[in-house]
Formats: C-alpha cells, sequence, structure tokens
C-alpha cells in the first residue's frame, strides 16, 4: 500500500471553493488561514547567511559548536532550562520535519501508541500513521493509554493558542514516566504569550531537575519571521538526542551551513523578537475586537499567533460566512473533531490586511 493512501487527505485542499469567494471581494482577499510570517527576516540573519554563503563543504548533522553553544545559551538564559551540554541540543530541517518524523526516528511502529491533543496541529498524527503506530488523541495525563511510547504536548498551542500550566506540565511529565514514554514538547510560538507564562519542559520547576524522557522542540520560523530558513532545533535528553544524531546522520538530515550561521545569529539577539511581539501584540488587539464586535466569542488563544474564534454554529458555516467578506480562516475541523465549531485566524497578515479585515467585521 502506498504511503500517501494512509494519510489524511491535505486538509488545506478542502478550502479551494472559500478562498475562490474571499479572492472574489473588491478589496482583495485577507488570507489568515496560514501562519505564514510577512513581516521582513532580521538584517543579522540575512547577513549572516550571505557572509557563510562559501559553503563548499558538507554540514554536520549534529551542527556547529558555534551553533549548539546559541542553542544552549538561548535556552538557559530565555526558558530557564536546567544545564544543558552539546550531547543534549541538535539542530533540525525545520521543526515540522522533526513532528512528521520523530516515531519513525525513535524506532516506532506497529505496537506502539503515539498520543497528541485531541485539538492538535495535524502532523502529529501524520508522523505516527507515517511510522506505523497508533495514532490516539488524549488531553487527559491520568487517562494516557498505558502502551503510549511516544507523547506530544504542544503550548502555546496551535491552533487554540492555549497555554498549560505549570502544574499541568508536570502531571504530564509523571504521565509519561510512569509509562515508560518520551515527552516531546512543541513549545515553537513560546515567544508569543499574551494572556498567560509559558514553561518549558527544560525547566526544573517542571522536570525537577531531570531531563529523563523529555525533548523540548523550537523554531526560528515565527520567532525570527526565518520560515524559509527551515530552522530549528530540539533539546532535552542527552541520550535521547544522540539515538536522533546517529539515525539522523545515515538520512542525511542536515542544516545547510548558511543557515546554521544565521540561526547563531538570530538566536544571540532578543531585540527583533520583541519589536515582532510588538507588531504581533497590535495586531491582535485590532482583530479581537473587530471579531468581538461582529459577534464572535474568543476562546483561549492565550498565546500563539492566532485567534481561536466561534460564533456557535460549525465551522464551515462560519467559513462561508467571513468568506463572503473577503476573508479566508482555517477551520476547527483541520484540527480533529473537537474543534468543529471554531476557525482560527492568524495574525500573520500585514497591518493594512488586517486593518481591511477588521473594517469588514465591523461594518
Amino acid at each position: 500500500m502506498r504511503l500517501s493512501s494512509r494519510l489524511p487527505d491535505f486538509p488545506w485542499d478542502t478550502l479551494s471553493e472559500a478562498k475562490a469567494t474571499a479572492a472574489a471581494h473588491p478589496d482583495g482577499i485577507v488570507d489568515l488561514s496560514v501562519g505564514t510570517p510577512v513581516d521582513p527576516t532580521p538584517r543579522l540573519a540575512v547577513e549572516a547567511l550571505a557572509a557563510a554563503g562559501d559553503a563548499h563543504g558538507y554540514p554536520t548533522v549534529w551542527g556547529t559548536a558555534q551553533l549548539r553553544g546559541a542553542i544552549i545559551g538561548y535556552l538557559e538564559d530565555r526558558w530557564s532550562s536546567v544545564e544543558l551540554t552539546d550531547e543534549s541540543v541538535l539542530p533540525v530541517v525545520g521543526t515540522k520535519e522533526l513532528v512528521a518524523w520523530l516515531p519513525t526516528l525513535l524506532g516506532l511502529g506497529h505496537g506502539d501508541t503515539v498520543v497528541f491533543p485531541e485539538c492538535a496541529y495535524p502532523t502529529y498524527e501524520v508522523g505516527a500513521v507515517t511510522a506505523g503506530a497508533k495514532p490516539c488523541a488524549c488531553d487527559d495525563p491520568a487517562a494516557m493509554p498505558g502502551d503510549a511510547s511516544l507523547i506530544w504536548i504542544n503550548s502555546p498551542a496551535n491552533p487554540s493558542g492555549r497555554i498549560l500550566s505549570l502544574d499541568e506540565l508536570r502531571a504530564f511529565v509523571a504521565a509519561a514516566r510512569s509509562r515508560g514514554a518520551v515527552l516531546a514538547s512543541d513549545e515553537c510560538y513560546g515567544e508569543f504569550a499574551w494572556d498567560a507564562e509559558p514553561y518549558s519542559v527544560l525547566d526544573p520547576r517542571v522536570n525537577d531537575g531531570d531531563l529523563t524522557g523529555l525533548l523540548a522542540l523550537h523554531s526560528l520560523s515565527k520567532r525570527s519571521n526565518a520560515a524559509g530558513y527551515r530552522a530549528g532545533f530540539v533539546a532535552g535528553d542527552p541520550s535521547l538526542v544522540q539515538e536522533l544524531v546517529a539515525v539522523r546522520k545515515h538520512l542525511g538530515m542536515m542544516v545547510p551551513a548558511p543557515v546554521q550561521a544565521a540561526m547563531v545569529a538570530m538566536l544571540g539577539d532578543q531585540h527583533h523578537v520583541e519589536q515582532q511581539r510588538d507588531r504581533y501584540l497590535a495586531r491582535r488587539a485590532v482583530l479581537r475586537h473587530a471579531l468581538e464586535s461582529a459577534g464572535f466569542r474568543i476562546d483561549d488563544s492565550e498565546g500563539s499567533l492566532y485567534l481561536w474564534a466561534t460564533r456557535d454554529e460549525p465551522c464551515r458555516e462560519t467559513i462561508s460566512w467571513l468568506a463572503r467578506r473577503g476573508i479566508l480562516a482555517a477551520p476547527g475541523d483541520f484540527y480533529g473533531p473537537v474543534a468543529g465549531r471554531h476557525v482560527r485566524l492568524a495574525l500573520t497578515a500585514t497591518d493594512e490586511r488586517i486593518a481591511s479585515a477588521a473594517a469588514r467585521l465591523i461594518g
């Protein structure tokens, strides 16, 4: 059987009709359906990339010593991580790649269960199916199946923007350890928290100073407007990280050397991140006010780059309502059956497009 036949349909393919309707609006489409950054990549990253352009040799899977040091410094300074070593960190070719391939890289397959949130980024399930493991949607640490081999958590969450509390994170750590499972924490939206404080699974307040069985994923795509660079990294239990290094060497999963140099520059600068936070916060205020004025309720949305909105109707009806106003959003049913009455609206549009959407909603 072809692998593609085992995978779900690519969800964005179902939006073609709504997209055509929105595109016919006299003022043009406002596409809030995807989280693709629209603001400039920091100049320091562009310059570092260009300066490293004479990349005639192969890069290493494990990354340069400079990059590993930059990752460690960022995690310890920004996320209060327990003390890390070079063996604890690994650059990856964008974190979607790692989300999709982690079950396979860990050797999971038939007889293993991969757990992920009930309302979740679809690639968690895709990764389980690709590996031949059993996918399982579950939000309750106490109810996790006993045969769970990999448990995904995501905070701030895509699509809902929910942020897990310290107690909730500790409960997931305990549940994973009691089952002998790996706990993988997707923290790619961590820099964008609005109404609650996010914690990393690497924080000793979460893990009691013990990284056993824990992995944290981070991305520079949103943090640094560098989605086109495909730059991310994973950190945590050194035995797990080195197992990933060993397998990825065989598979040629290497971050290009110029991108590694740009990552060092981006991770060493927090100023551009704060500037981007201010941009998103301003857009969030405009769009949230307009949605609420139009009769939407905003749920969760404590962090991330989205507003999780509902009109208390099936999400596809809401998608059509928005499309008639030239606005394209992501339907909640992309993210699981429990999300069928919500839509996700991204803040990753220009100020002008956000203002245009707001005017249409209020008008």
